[in-house]
């Protein structure tokens, strides 16, 4: 099994803005004072500028257009509706918002198969939306696909029985927590488990402190020591820069690199980025619109792409 891929589905947005449906729980949107137009052209520029850097070390992008027609302003977002197995199976995801499950779109499973890669069934749990019970793909689910452990910060965006349940199916075994920030004074917990956490080959990139219950962050530490990852702390204050939603890739020549925004780069302090690379270097890009009004960043972006290969 391999942890990291150097393959990923990128959707370029047409029209990006903030999301209404997803600010009632995503307390990292804001609203900007432009028009939506802008911030869409801003964030094309911003998307282009990112797949240019990933593409110039040697990461394979597939970059697939957004449906204008289908109005889904998060859809630069695919990590939360799909993810890709190395066993060709596919799994669907029960979104929040509901003009988030407009993003579930057939031709980009039709594009993967023209790339090459085989998709030998799929695993829906869209029904649970049915049942308001939601499991926002890797951005609930951390998976390390080597160790077989899947890590997952509850919320309104991730049901514990629904995780459970894709734990069984794809035989992980799972490490459930709550993570909390603070907002307007209280603590509440966050939307994503990628927000604090990001699992690379050797070490994980996690905010601590946003696991108030002490029991279960003993349980995440000694989960992720005992399979041999080095763990790196980063503050709240850092998280809230998207310090935790980082994804490692792989480029040319099997060489490593963890991807992130500017802005998580800029506040991760000297002695973290040592930490991080005597792993790997860093690629970070600018993107501080999609992450502004989008309330994500660098990893929400990037849908990894394990499938096998029709020449493998």
């Amino acid at each position: 099994m391999r942890q990291i891929t150097d393959t990923l589905l990128m959707i370029r947005p047409v029209a990006f803005r903030m999301n209404e449906q997803t600010a009632v729980n995503n307390y990292f949107q804001e609203d900007l004072d432009i028009k939506n137009s802008e911030i869409n052209k801003k964030a094309q520029q911003e998307f282009d500028d990112f797949v240019l850097k990933l593409r110039a070390v040697g990461v394979k992008v597939i970059v697939e257009n957004d449906d204008l027609l289908m109005d889904t302003p998060d859809s630069i977002f695919p990590n939360n509706w799909v993810s890709f197995h190395e066993n060709g199976v596919v799994a669907l995801y029960p979104m929040f918002a509901e003009n988030r499950r407009r993003e579930r779109r057939e031709e980009i499973m039709d594009r993967l198969e023209e790339e090459g890669f085989v998709i030998d069934g799929f695993l829906d749990y869209t029904s649970a939306e049915e049942e308001n019970l939601f499991l926002e793909g890797t951005g609930s689910i951390l998976m390390d696909r080597v160790h077989k452990i899947a890590y997952c910060a509850l919320s309104p965006r991730a049901d514990e029985e629904l995780f459970i349940e894709f734990c069984e199916d794809f035989e992980y075994d799972p490490v459930v927590f709550t993570a909390y920030q603070t907002v307007d004074g209280v603590r509440l917990p966050i939307y994503h488990t990628n927000v604090i956490m990001c699992l690379a080959e050797d070490f994980c990139v996690i905010c601590l402190d946003t696991i108030d219950d002490q029991m279960e962050r003993k349980e995440v530490v000694k989960r992720l020591r005992g399979s041999g990852k080095e763990v790196i702390a980063i503050s709240e204050a850092q998280m809230m820069q998207f310090a935790g939603n980082m994804l490692q890739v792989m480029g040319a020549e099997q060489k490593k690199y963890l991807v992130m925004s500017s802005a998580a780069h800029k506040s991760l302090t000297p002695e973290q980025i040592k930490a991080i690379e005597k792993h790997c270097p860093i690629i970070s890009s600018d993107l501080e619109t999609i992450e502004t009004c989008g309330g994500g960043s660098a990893r929400c972006m990037m849908a990894e792409v394990f499938l096998p290969k029709t020449e493998d």
